[in-house]
């Protein structure tokens, strides 16, 4: 029998179907990295395909990987020649070896979060920004959506036309964009924006590239943003063997720049296209799927679908509302030691909510209860002080136009340089437009270091020192020196024993990723390099940390769960106002409740077996106390699916008593503690706008402010049902409604 054989009808539809352009619909755990995977075969095995002339894109590393491992077996030799990999991963090795064409040097660094953060700060002071009114953090998401959109400083001025702020942050994304040239660096908005760049206006690198890679596969496509559309466009403009697997109902990432219109519109942009949907689903229970198809069928901006299963009916989902957030973590982790006493593993639950924040009451009750938990989207290793420092070292002897590397370990470990001195460095090398390392090399030339000279000239002499060993030595015997050479353990110890011990086995983990590198270098039969090294640490995503094969509870974010599984799911917070949020509820856009509804979706479908769905009457909430009903998602799931069970589950728990008839079950889902409002909060003293019913202390017409919006101007005031309707044309955020109790306007005097 064929390996082909073994699919389903559908699945083998779309492997087979190799030439032009082919939309693969597959709805979650439906078998779609089967589906790729089986196809790379086909292509290789079956229809002659050179293996290089295979590109494979994937998201995450540990997709890619997972990938990877699969054509291996499927394929055998030759598969190394396939190119799997990521978007950013694609993009660096294509840079690597052109982006002098657009100016840089090849050897470019590239810049995580921190770096960026950092940058920023510099940004802000050279162009004299108010950082209290414009952050750092929202400058970067201004400029990153921008990339995403290849929108680039000109353009983006352009637009801005005579709005002050957004001239002035055309101004710091100007010289932000300068401040990375100058560094010889790329954010990682960079990586596929130049690689756009440069397959758009090098016409040899484009063509060469669209020879090779003459079938194209994207996995996740419905994740895509505007940049990485045009990419895969150019790649595949010659042959268009372009195959795009993805769900609409998963696409969760539009704060990140994700474009759903990219898979609604495929056949838009490509007529002769094939749509092939994949709707068995091999990983959950008929009840499970079937609360997911009730909950996103209320989604208008999707394609028709309907996930099935042959696993059989399963389980009824579990539905429990608490008295308060606190009562909710209890029963969680007295849920789970109980299926541990009945056999199951730590690492067979998965907790789910919202916000980050929603983690620290699971914490609490985890640790009082000795359940071994990880949180997954925590402090990124390679986000950590040392780890940073020890990579800043690297960057140095890599790239000594890394301003920003040099500045960081120019003083660490301490070596009585100060920040007087590093600003006269700085300042000497703009005068003379020069690098910040560069300028390090001739400190005499430097006016007013004084007696510094010479500690600069120690430091640039270990750098070069350094960057001599670089070329003789293993990158792990590199990595040692340079721990060893600067003191930097030794200073650990003596600037906080206490925490010194944590952060020697951190850099001695980094060690061990340097070791690793270099065997995976040698298995693939390729030289390893410092360069290398570097790229594939900046790499690195969250997601890729996780450890399935250690036994602990998994805590995370929805955002952060896509693309897992697990027998028991336990989704909590299921409360309107916390999920989907207030904002959303209250917003006049009804795609940012569809994508909430799609974040329900793809929590839903994570569950294997066992699904549970939590709520609490009232949470702690930015220290006020939130009354909120059922999240509105839960009331979209058939009656029948759900057990709430009845009475007392012990101490101040209780469990949800909804009852099957209409009028019952409404009153349940809407039901709010005595004398309380659905999404009213109670604050120290009285500082409440308005009671139910009562009169406003401001008009139409009147100034107003609000705690996230700022001010603005009240346009309209409605009265509805429960509470008041107020719309207000907010100087920033734009015309938003909200109910008057909630949203707590005070009138500007």
């Amino acid at each position: 029998m064929s390996i082909y054989d073994t699919l389903n009808e559908p699945q083998k539809e779309a492997v087979l179907h190799t030439e032009g352009p082919l939309l693969i619909l597959a709805g979650a755990g439906s078998g779609k990295t089967r589906v790729l995977t089986h196809r790379i075969a086909y292509l290789i095995e079956e229809q002659g395909v050179n293996p290089w002339n295979i590109l494979a894109i994937t998201f995450t590393n540990k997709a890619a990987g997972e990938m990877r491992q699969r054509v291996d077996s499927l394929v055998g030799f030759g598969s190394e020649s396939i190119w799997v990999s990521t978007f950013h991963s694609a993009c660096v090795r294509i840079l690597r070896r052109y982006i002098d064409r657009l100016g840089y040097d090849n050897r470019f660094t590239i810049y995580d979060t921190d770096d960026q953060k950092t940058l920023m700060k510099e940004v802000c002071r050279k162009v004299d920004l108010d950082t209290k009114r414009f952050k750092e953090r929202m400058l970067l998401s201004v400029i990153s959506s921008a990339k995403n959109e290849m929108i680039l400083p000109d353009e983006f001025e352009l637009n801005a036309g005579g709005d002050f702020a957004q001239l002035q942050i055309a101004k710091a994304y100007r010289e932000y964009e300068a401040q990375l040239r100058s560094n010889n660096a790329l954010d990682f908005d960079d990586l596929l924006v130049r690689t756009v760049q440069l397959l758009d206006t090098q016409t040899d690198v484009r063509e060469s590239y669209q020879e090779q890679f003459r079938y194209i596969m994207v996995d996740e496509y419905q994740d895509t943003n505007t940049v990485q559309f045009k990419l895969v466009s150019l790649l595949a403009g010659k042959y268009r063997n372009l195959c795009v697997v993805g769900d609409d109902d998963q696409s969760i990432y539009k704060f990140r720049g994700a474009n759903i219109r990219n898979i609604l519109d495929f056949e838009k942009e490509f007529p002769d296209a094939r749509v092939i949907k994949l709707e068995q689903n091999y990983r959950s229970t008929e009840n499970i799927l079937n609360a997911a198809n009730g909950v996103i069928r209320n989604n208008k901006g999707r394609k028709d679908k309907t996930l099935w299963t042959d696993n059989g009916e399963g389980e009824k989902i579990t539905l429990r509302q608490f008295d308060t957030g606190y009562d909710e973590a209890e029963f969680i982790a007295e849920d789970i030691r109980k299926s541990i006493s009945e056999g199951a593993a730590y690492n067979d639950s998965a907790i789910l909510y919202r916000a980050n924040a929603q983690s620290r009451l699971f914490e609490e009750k985890f640790v009082a209860m000795n359940i071994p938990y990880k949180i997954v989207g925590g402090i990124n290793f390679y986000a950590r002080r040392e780890i940073k420092d020890i990579l800043a070292y690297l960057k140095t002897i890599d790239n000594g136009k890394d301003d920003l590397a040099v500045r960081r370990i120019i003083n660490v470990p301490k070596r009585g340089i100060g920040l007087t001195t590093i600003n006269r460095i700085q300042e000497s090398a703009s005068e003379r437009e020069i690098g910040f390392y560069e300028a390090l090399l001739t400190p005499e030339l430097i006016a007013g270091v004084g007696r510094s000279a010479s500690k600069l000239d120690s430091f640039a002499a270990l750098i070069e020192y350094f960057k001599g060993q670089a070329e003789r030595e293993s990158l792990t015997d590199l990595l040692n020196e340079v721990i060893e050479k600067t003191g930097y353990i030794e200073n650990l110890d003596a600037d906080n024993p206490e925490d010194a011990e944590a952060r020697i086995q951190n850099i001695d983990e980094l060690v061990s990723k340097a070791a690793a590198y270099e065997e995976d270098c040698a298995d693939r039969d390729e030289a390893s390099t410092l360069s290398g090294f570097l790229e594939e640490v900046a790499l690195v995503a969250d997601i890729d940390s996780l450890d399935e094969d250690q036994d602990y509870v998994v805590l995370m974010t929805l955002h952060s769960a896509k693309g897992l599984e697990f027998p028991r799911v336990y989704l909590a917070g299921l409360e309107d106002g916390l999920f989907p949020s207030y904002m959303t509820i209250t917003g006049d856009d009804p795609e940012e409740l569809e994508e909430e509804r799609r974040l329900c979706y793809v929590g839903i479908t994570r569950a294997e077996q066992k699904l549970t769905l939590t709520c609490a009457r009232k949470r702690m909430v930015r220290g006020d106390i939130q009354y909120n009903k059922m999240s509105r998602f839960i009331r979209e799931i058939p009656m029948e699916l759900l057990e709430t069970g009845g009475g007392r589950t012990g101490g101040t728990r209780e469990a949800c008593d909804i009852r099957t008839t209409d009028s019952t079950r409404a009153a349940a889902f809407n039901a709010a503690p005595a004398g309380k409002m659905p999404f009213s909060a109670l604050r120290k003293g009285s500082q409440l706008t308005a009671e139910k019913g009562g009169a406003l202390s401001y008009g139409i017409g009147d100034r107003v402010r609000h705690v996230k919006f700022g001010e603005g101007t009240v346009m309209d005031i409605k009265e509805g049902g429960r509470d008041k309707e107020v719309t207000v044309e907010f100087d920033s955020a734009g015309v938003r409604k909200m109910f008057a109790m909630f949203a707590k306007l005070v009138k500007v005097q």
